[in-house]
């Protein structure tokens, strides 16, 4: 992959990959601590003001629905400044053609939204900017979260992880639900992004404004928030479930709950117990 630091702008000049989550689930449950359109304003009026901040800098917003992801809005090609009201139908139609499609093919079942899918694709646009000029700003993700983890995309997820860690994206995250992500708190402790929950959700621009507006490069000479805690257990590749303890294939890694004869994701025999791990000492490299 290109390397974030072969050509860049200016310090200050940031491509911000904003991934809203659009899950109907979570935001019709008592989980969610404002309400959608609220969130939806104080989202708009964070990304004004990066946009704001320097001309050069570009945004682009994800939507992260139950079974599907896509791109709503795109400050290099859009308008300079997105309207609330046009980004509203834009999601509301995402949401519409999401929940339209069939429930049984979601990657993980209810009330978990696809943030492998929104994350691989702001991947994948990072990519594309690299490779589409000869300068190019310093990106970053930034995760508005609130559903809850599913242990079925833990595989994927952590690809993303380890892509972005490669490519010196950091993976910033504000959980606004009632739960923390074991998932983005990993994501933002490997890349070197930060995590947040807010702890007033209904002063949300004020947290996105003060710990998430600042570029790269001033983020050295500011007292952001560190990770008290972070939740390295991984989940278990035969039943998808988040385990303290288990056992890994020393040929691909793969992670079980159980000894198994044989693994299931290489094919590979095992003649002797696999070798056992702990959330305690499991690497956050890849490797």
């Amino acid at each position: 992959m290109t390397p974030v630091t072969s050509k860049q702008y200016a310090d200050d000049v940031s491509l911000l990959m904003v991934l809203i989550d659009t899950n109907p689930l979570f935001w019709s449950s008592t989980a969610a601590p404002l309400s959608f359109s609220k969130f939806l304003s104080q989202v708009l009026s964070f990304v004004n003001s990066i946009l704001l901040l320097n001309q050069l800098n570009q945004v682009m917003v994800i939507a992260t629905g139950l079974n599907s992801c896509d791109y709503i809005y795109d400050s290099s090609s859009g308008p300079t400044t997105p309207r609330f009201d046009t980004l509203l139908q834009k999601l509301e139609d995402f949401v519409v053609k999401d929940e339209e499609l069939n429930k049984d093919d979601s990657v993980d079942g209810i009330g978990s939204s696809l943030l492998s899918g929104s994350l691989s694709m702001a991947l994948c646009y990072i990519q594309r900017v690299f490779r589409s000029g000869s300068l190019h700003p310093q990106p970053r993700i930034l995760c508005m979260h609130g559903s809850q983890d599913g242990s079925g995309q833990y595989v994927a997820i952590m690809n993303s992880i380890f892509s972005a860690q490669r490519s010196m994206v950091p993976i910033d995250s504000c959980v606004i639900g009632s739960q923390h992500s074991a998932f983005l708190q990993q994501a933002s402790y490997i890349t070197g992004g930060v995590y947040l929950k807010p702890q007033q959700p209904d002063g949300l621009f004020q947290y996105l404004t003060t710990v998430f507006a600042t570029d790269l490069h001033s983020r050295s000479y500011l007292q952001l928030p560190k990770p008290v805690g972070v939740d390295f257990r991984a989940s278990c590749f035969c039943h998808k479930n988040t385990i303290d303890m288990g056992y890994i294939c020393s040929v691909c890694l793969s992670i079980f709950c159980k000894h198994h004869k044989k693994c299931s994701t290489c094919g590979s025999a095992f003649g002797q117990p696999q070798t056992n791990i702990s959330a305690s000492n499991q690497k956050t490299k890849a490797p």
